[in-house]
């Protein structure tokens, strides 16, 4: 459980944690909406998901993240990568045309495996960017971010500041929750129950014997937060101060202009290709063509 990491924030005198939360929000959603533009031709796909996860590895040593840390993380999501490539490769799809092999008449193409890692790629991606925000960040920092984001809903009386608070405690209890959920499995093991061996309905029952103490543990956290807010007297309904207040600096500049500068590029790009014939990169500048 402690390889996930998400939600942890970390301590450090690094250039990003010293960026403005808002400007790293605004910088999270550019990127992933860039990760996740879909081009019509696989070697651009590839070249830019190359640039960008090039640019994610300066990000994270820049940060100080762990590069191992998310590599497990995507380690405790086989299933879903194994459940990808199962559809990827039994469904059909008129787009494949590598074959690779026939198998009891169903025809495996090299495309299904390209499709499912270009997937993985861009989940990992997805990952390491929010991974990034969440260990340089502040949870009150990332409060105050999410609620200046919404300050225009309070106009029609939507509870901005509930929501904001609600979303940082929630990125606050994933690591709690995971440091008990290994708390209880180390306690649970020491008694005798094995998650890993045994028969399909043994290792549920043993997961009931994870999840109940989870649940309930869950809950007197919850109920001990509701009471520690309300013995310092927190009202969201009173209007609120803050002891530290998010200001723009020269950081920030150079941090919108890298990052607001990819997602430009990324996104000329995008429009290009969908308006003229499919775009080529590797054929654009270099004359060779890859036909994927």
């Amino acid at each position: 459980m402690n390889s996930l990491t998400f939600g942890r924030y970390t301590t450090f005198n690094t250039f990003i944690h010293k960026v403005d939360a808002r400007n790293k929000i605004l910088l999270l959603i550019l990127l992933l909406v860039a990760i996740f533009l879909k081009f019509s031709v696989w070697s651009t796909a590839l070249i830019l998901s190359g640039v960008l996860f090039i640019s994610l590895i300066i990000l994270m040593l820049i940060s100080k993240v762990s590069f191992l840390q998310l590599l497990k993380s995507l380690l405790g999501m086989w299933f879903l990568i194994l459940f990808l490539l199962a559809i990827y490769i039994f469904v059909p799809n008129s787009s494949y045309h590598m074959l690779w092999v026939t198998w009891w008449k169903i025809n495996i193409y090299y495309d299904a495996f390209f499709q499912c890692g270009y997937i993985i790629l861009r989940l990992l991606m997805m990952l390491g960017l929010t991974m990034v925000l969440t260990a340089t960040t502040k949870p009150m920092d990332l409060t105050h971010g999410f609620e200046w984001y919404m300050t225009p809903l309070k106009v029609i009386r939507f509870p901005v500041h509930e929501i904001a608070m609600t979303i940082s405690i929630a990125l606050r209890f994933i690591p709690t929750l995971l440091e008990e959920t290994e708390r209880i499995m180390k306690a649970q093991a020491s008694r005798g129950v094995d998650y890993s061996r045994g028969r399909f309905f043994k290792k549920v029952r043993a997961l009931f014997s994870l999840i109940i103490p989870l649940l309930i543990s869950s809950f007197q956290r919850s109920e001990e937060l509701a009471d520690a807010m309300e013995a310092r007297g927190y009202n969201p309904k009173e209007k609120r101060t803050s002891y530290s207040k998010l200001s723009f600096t020269w950081r920030d500049i150079i941090a919108f202009l890298i990052g607001g500068g990819i997602f430009a590029g990324v996104l000329v790009l995008f429009i290009y290709d969908k308006n003229t014939a499919n775009i080529d990169l590797i054929n654009m500048f270099f004359g060779v063509s890859i036909g994927w």
